[in-house]
């Protein structure tokens, strides 16, 4: 059924229709919801499992909150599409992810009521902590609500801020949405009768009244009683731990009960300083595909909403799959290879692995940083680690990347996966800078395939050069070439000719290759397969500059610092003066859509080169093949 036809959320434009509804309306609209995240995802794609476990949340929050005047961080940000669908979204939901359109993550562009952009995780607490101590300068009642969960509670930068709120006398709400991640035993009567009893005002004023009497009692008799609650809260509730960090904990509370919701969050709202809600919620809740299988639900393309099979039209296999596939092949010979991946088993292609070679699986949850450091000990100690990792993702662990493998010469093979855009996930995880990230790391080799069988002989490269590397392909499928069975390596810094032509010269890196020789053919141009950022084939470098006019650099990376940078400065090292058009992603953050769509908009398809040469050249921009360029 449309949204349009539900008849209580088509009457929902914002929270404040949502707060005028009577309780016993709620159960009713939290139906409407599911049906209509179902009926959107399955035409957009999108990710469904984690967001139909937070349809009652999210009517609770908005319910006894205050919104937009009260914050609300949502983290992980793809668990926020029933909290777009009640603020005046959901007539556009129909766009989500699409040019245009939705994004798929909470953005402060997009609507009042997006406290902050969240698309990696694990960032909502230190927000919502800032934002409670501005409210606090400023004399403001304003609350502050961090909701964080989906594994996001895995990260050290959670904890980090759980310790510092703690310590402070800011009026911050974090909310757990635990969805079965581990963080705590499965809710049973017994727990739901502890998150009641500890969220009911009758327990904080004998709670507090305590503290009152046992402040003039003697040290020993007030430290007694501290550790006698802490041990029989710790015995039969997962508090202790949040207890300890300054904050009072409340739950487990059952997600999809609006009642105890409500009265839960009404009760806290009351409070003063830190609280930590604890609530439990299960992914997929009333799908039922989506709750057998809550992880192929996680991140879906377009599916019959009936059956919850796909459909979207089959491709052949994904760079992803790809390297799957190797990493199995070449632990088969390779008895030291163990691979470590931050939480995303199956983004990056590592679920037949894991169950191939359980021993040699090492998922360390939302933890970047840490997923570094520990390949590299396991490298300094004689393993060849292998970290499947998306380009964005990386970002967070810089310093561990410099100071941790590249600083010691480790080897460590980094398969990067979303290197350029990734289409409809957007800004947040396209990997638009790890070109020019990765590039100025001293020791670093670093290589990025032009199709599947490259890809391969890449990771083959990496996983026996005897120092850090890092393999960087794009998202999606490569133009067809079906790689060999065989895992035999490149030489390092080994560039090559695909097409021989006059006058122009198409250096182009990974992704751009097949471009290039699309818009090559157009122009009589050569084209340059080169293989290695760095190292850089210095000697084919000097001798394309030597018989052609004009250089062109292409990349799916930002220009600034790139690819395209490193050619330049190995020009300028040559004492080589020679034209040089670098063309990549231009200096903006590039929003969500169609990846081929993206790029032709920004000139990295064929037509967009073969303009981008004749206007260098002074040449008529007519996409005609008939008119190459002549030599001189």
């Amino acid at each position: 059924m449309p949204c349009s036809d539900l008849p209580l959320l088509a009457r929902i434009d914002s929270p404040d229709a949502v707060r005028r509804l009577p309780m016993e309306a709620l159960p009713a609209l939290a139906r409407e919801l599911r049906d209509c995240l179902i009926e959107n995802v399955s035409r957009t794609g999108g990710h469904l499992a984690a967001n139909l476990g937070t349809v009652e949340l999210t009517i609770a929050l908005h319910y006894v909150f205050n919104t937009p005047h009260d914050r609300l961080v949502w983290d992980v940000g793809h668990q926020s599409y029933p909290h777009k669908l009640l603020t005046g979204r959901r007539e556009a939901m129909a766009t989500l992810r699409q040019h245009g359109g939705l994004s798929g993550f909470p953005n402060i562009d997009e609507s009042r009521y997006d406290a902050f952009g969240t698309g990696h995780s694990s960032t909502s607490i230190s927000a919502a902590l800032g934002m409670a101590l501005a409210a606090r300068a400023s004399g403001s009642r304003r609350r502050a609500i961090a909701v964080i969960g989906d594994g996001a509670m895995t990260a050290g930068m959670a904890f980090e801020a759980l310790n510092h709120a703690g310590d402070l006398d800011a009026d911050l709400l974090v909310v757990l949405n635990d969805n079965e991640m581990s963080i705590s035993p499965n809710v049973g009567g017994l727990s739901n009768y502890f998150g009641r009893l500890l969220s009911s005002r009758l327990y904080h004023g004998m709670r507090e009244g305590g503290k009152r009497v046992l402040s003039v009692m003697p040290d020993g008799v007030r430290e007694l009683a501290r550790r006698t609650e802490e041990h029989v809260k710790g015995m039969v509730l997962p508090g202790t731990l949040f207890e300890e960090l300054g904050f009072n904990y409340i739950g487990p509370v059952d997600g999809h009960d609006l009642d105890d919701l409500i009265r839960t969050l009404r009760t806290v709202r009351e409070l003063n300083g830190p609280q930590f809600v604890h609530v439990v919620t299960r992914k997929g809740k009333g799908y039922p595909p989506a709750e057998a299988n809550p992880c192929a639900y996680h991140g879906v393309g377009r599916f019959d909403p009936k059956t919850g099979k796909s459909t979207t039209p089959g491709t052949g296999p994904s760079y992803t799959e790809i390297f799957g596939q190797w990493l199995c092949d070449a632990a088969e010979q390779e008895p030291r290879l163990v691979a470590i991946t931050p939480a995303m088993r199956e983004g990056s292609g590592l679920v037949a692995f894991s169950e191939r070679f359980p021993e040699r699986y090492f998922d360390v949850g939302i933890a970047e940083q840490h997923a570094v450091t520990l390949a590299a000990g396991m490298a300094r100690d004689g393993l060849r680690p292998v970290v499947a990792i998306y380009s964005t993702f990386l970002q967070r662990a810089y310093d561990q990347l410099i100071h941790d493998v590249a600083l010691q010469r480790l080897p460590v093979l980094f398969a990067i996966d979303r290197g350029g855009l990734v289409g409809p996930d957007g800004p947040t995880h396209a990997g638009a800078f790890d070109l020019s990230f990765l590039r100025c790391i001293p020791e670093l080799v670093i290589m990025a395939p032009s199709d599947e069988a490259e890809c391969r002989r890449m990771l083959s490269t990496g996983l026996h050069h005897n120092g850090p590397s890092a393999v960087r392909y794009p998202r999606g499928c490569g133009p067809g070439h079906t790689p060999d069975a065989t895992l035999e390596p490149l030489p390092i810094g080994q560039a090559r000719v695909v097409r021989e032509g006059c006058e122009v010269a198409l250096l182009a890196f990974g992704s751009m290759v097949a471009p290039a020789l699309a818009a090559g053919e157009r122009l009589d141009a050569s084209v340059v397969d080169m293989r290695f950022i760095k190292p850089l084939d210095l000697a084919r470098l000097q001798s394309v500059a030597a018989n052609h006019t004009l250089l062109v650099t292409l990349e799916e990376n930002a220009t600034a610092g790139g690819a395209g940078s490193a050619v330049a400065e190995a020009l300028n090292g040559l004492g080589v003066e020679r034209p040089l058009l670098q063309l990549g992603l231009p200096d903006r953050f590039i929003e969500h859509g169609d990846r081929q769509r993206l790029l032709a908009e920004c000139g990295l398809d064929a037509d967009g080169i073969e303009r981008a040469v004749r206007a260098r050249l002074g040449l008529p921009c007519q996409l005609d093949a008939s008119q190459a360029i002549s030599p001189t």
